[in-house]
């Protein structure tokens, strides 16, 4: 392993140490507890939806998620070890053939909804 690989792995070890990242993938409806900061305010604020993309860049990986906020589509991109995200728990998982949904994007009502996976 060169230097750049132990940093990430340290880093990675160090800012995960504490919340549990299950194993998730596109397909997936994840619940994501954010902590927002509001001034001297803290609060935890949950973001549920389908995850339309993973990235597995070691530090720098990161997901997306789409969820539907009335009539428009809201996506929004997490840095997986950020210290913002408290837990991501996974609600239910999809069965899908693709690594990234954004085909998603163009599909309304029923012909967006994914398959369960059997557990």
């Amino acid at each position: 392993m060169n230097l750049l690989q132990q940093y990430n792995q340290k880093q990675i070890s160090k800012l995960s140490e504490g919340k549990a990242i299950p194993d998730f993938r596109a397909g997936d409806t994840v619940r994501v507890h954010l902590e927002i900061v509001e001034g001297a305010n803290k609060r935890v604020q949950m973001f549920e939806g389908l995850c339309i993309a993973r990235k597995n860049r070691e530090l720098g990986s990161s997901f997306t998620v789409r969820k539907m906020s009335g009539d428009e589509g809201v996506e929004r991109t997490f840095p997986l070890y950020s210290p913002r995200v408290k837990k991501v728990e996974i609600v239910r998982s999809g069965k899908v053939r693709r690594a990234k949904l954004y085909y998603i994007r163009n599909l309304r009502g029923k012909a967006a909804r994914i398959k369960e996976r059997a557990k």
